[in-house]
């Protein structure tokens, strides 16, 4: 984590327990992953009743791309060969029409759901900003039965997250 968001423990606690709706206790985990000579990368998940739900890594997003035909050339042989055109393809491809996500927008959402109004976050452009705030306390029942009429217009993987709260707040 950086300096702005401090270590990942303390963010960590304040995901799982300052913010999170009460009816999530103990259902909603966060995971950050680290390994030795990724320089500096990270793996961050979220695991709902101990399920893997998703993942944010540069990993998870270049996989992304080579499964959906976004690269030219299918040549993923070698270091240089899985990872060539990567970065022309996050400067083309807004991560408003992808369901995958890297570390560095992970903690870039979280920033910002940290540092801005719960309205702000829950009607955000940035749908991590939005999975943060559908699961935060701050978002009472009323605010999810309007948002409820806007389901269908989420994202694939975020109307889980929308679904997980209306069912866990019996709406």
């Amino acid at each position: 984590m950086g300096k702005i968001l401090g270590s990942w423990s303390s963010m960590r606690k304040y995901l799982e327990k300052e913010m999170l709706a009460e009816c999530l206790n103990g259902r909603v985990r966060y995971n950050c992953t680290s390994y030795i000579g990724m320089d500096g990368c990270r793996i961050f998940e979220i695991y709902i009743d101990n399920n893997l739900i998703k993942q944010f890594s540069w990993e998870t997003v270049n996989t992304y791309f080579i499964k959906n035909n976004h690269k030219k050339d299918s040549n993923t042989v070698g270091i240089i060969g899985y990872w060539d055109g990567f970065w022309e393809l996050m400067d083309t491809i807004s991560m408003q029409y992808r369901p995958e996500y890297t570390d560095n927008e992970f903690c870039e959402a979280l920033e910002n759901y940290r540092n801005q109004s719960i309205q702000d976050s829950i009607n955000s452009e940035n749908p991590l900003e939005r999975m943060f705030a559908i699961l935060d306390r701050r978002i009472g029942k009323r605010t999810l039965i309007n948002i409820k009429e806007s389901l269908e217009n989420q994202v694939e993987w975020l109307q889980f997250f929308y679904r997980l709260r209306m069912a866990s707040e019996n709406i």
